[in-house]
């Protein structure tokens, strides 16, 4: 486990006030905005470390690298909205059955996975309905 630094815990702080996936860019943006004086790469570097230590969930999105704060320790796939961004983490007993399930089928072991779902959550979907 890395040592906590007052750069470490920055960027720890400002993903938590994210509700969906943000960009290191968008991030460092964001803490020089408010005053820091924290460095790009120093960013990057946090956010692996807390992705790699489960405090963060990252995801490809366009070639880009995204992260969010999460629940460390439970597994778990996410509902994300193709609009704003908005995540929610979803419990996936059923995901975890059928990945396991497909595996075996093709005779493959100790399968591993990843699940993200995108769709268009309400606030979203309601403001769209409501366009001319």
């Amino acid at each position: 486990m890395k040592r906590n630094t007052w750069q470490r815990e920055a960027v720890r702080e400002a993903l938590t006030h994210n509700e969906g996936f943000v960009s290191a860019q968008s991030l460092h943006s964001d803490l020089r905005g408010a005053g820091s004086s924290i460095g790009l790469a120093t960013v990057y570097r946090a956010l692996a470390d807390l992705a790699s230590e489960g405090e963060a969930d990252s995801l490809q999105q366009e070639g880009e690298s995204l992260y969010r704060a999460c629940t460390p320790g439970q597994h778990h796939h996410h509902l994300i909205c193709r609009s704003c961004g908005r995540t929610v983490e979803i419990e996936a007993d059923a995901v975890e059955r059928w990945a396991q399930s497909v595996a075996a089928q093709h005779g493959y072991s100790r399968a591993e996975h990843v699940v993200d779902v995108f769709g268009v959550c309400g606030p979203c979907s309601s403001a769209s309905a409501h366009l001319p």
